[in-house]
């Protein structure tokens, strides 16, 4: 389970991102109460504040604390002005736009809550890296080609990015995803880390209860639909395709990879663990050792 108390560099991060996602949230639902926006000029220079806003935050923090907080800070202040921002443009935006709003908001939430899962259950492992922004070229490619797909699609084809359900769908998943992603964070504790190890540690344990009695990867399932929830949420058929294939080919890779190493550490038990519980991920058996 999680630590007694959060790190230093977990408070860091919660005091960065309330910085910049705070106090501009509760300006944006104000505004919302209180005023009907439906002028594209005040809408911009809303969000000109906002950056503004978020600019003056960054420079405080800069001032303010030493090189290595910084770094977490930072980070941390950055997804809460993708959160703001998001979430004003889910409020005020045109109704195509609406949607790119929630999914920047899922966006942000996720690549924050990675790094405070890590702080709370894991902190000896933590670094910056843990907000897994920097995850991989391809990671970055996917999510700017969903990007594009998106504003091509937006202008082209206007109606298909209005379907509430969609928008619905796509949240659900991505909520569902990202709670069983944390559930196993929070489960593994001390045992989970963000890159496969190759090499057990002294305290290292097989976790079997939890989520992890119903799937022998939870937080790779929930990482897999909450990715293809995003693209159900933007309405990309193009990029929903493809998000699906290839992250099903990453997790496909990354599970058989570790499961030959989880075989080396704990041996029988864990082979006897193979046997009773799934992988959770359609298709996907991983490492079978052939006795």
């Amino acid at each position: 389970m999680f630590q007694n108390t959060l790190c230093h560099a977990g408070w860091i991060s919660i005091f960065g991102f309330l910085s910049t996602s705070g106090l501009p949230l509760i300006y944006c639902i104000y505004d919302y109460l209180s005023v009907d926006y439906q002028h594209f000029d005040v809408f911009f220079m809303r969000f000109i504040c906002l950056t503004l806003y978020c600019v003056v935050v960054s420079l405080f923090l800069r001032c303010k604390l030493k090189k290595e907080d910084y770094g977490v800070a930072w980070r941390a202040a950055l997804l809460g002005f993708v959160f703001c921002t998001s979430f004003y443009i889910s409020i005020y935006g045109t109704m195509q736009w609406k949607a790119f709003g929630i999914y920047g908001m899922f966006m942000a939430l996720f690549h924050y809550t990675e790094y405070l899962g890590i702080a709370l259950s894991n902190p000896k492992t933590l670094t910056v890296e843990s907000f897994i922004l920097n995850h991989s070229p391809h990671y970055h490619i996917a999510a700017v080609s969903s990007w594009i797909e998106f504003g091509i699609e937006t202008h082209y084809f206007p109606e298909m990015k209005e379907i509430h359900l969609i928008w619905i769908l796509g949240a659900v998943i991505c909520l569902g995803g990202e709670i069983l992603r944390k559930c196993a964070m929070i489960t593994a504790s001390h045992n989970f880390t963000h890159v496969v190890q190759f090499e057990r540690v002294q305290n290292h344990r097989l976790v079997k209860h939890g989520v992890f009695s119903y799937m022998r990867h939870p937080s790779y399932v929930g990482w897999f639909y909450w990715s293809i929830g995003t693209q159900i949420i933007l309405a990309n058929p193009v990029c929903f395709v493809i998000y699906v294939v290839a992250s099903w080919k990453f997790f496909h890779d990354r599970i058989f990879m570790e499961e030959i190493t989880l075989l080396n550490f704990f041996g029988e038990e864990y082979y006897q663990y193979q046997q009773n519980v799934p992988t959770g991920l359609p298709f996907i058996k991983g490492y079978k050792l052939e006795l």
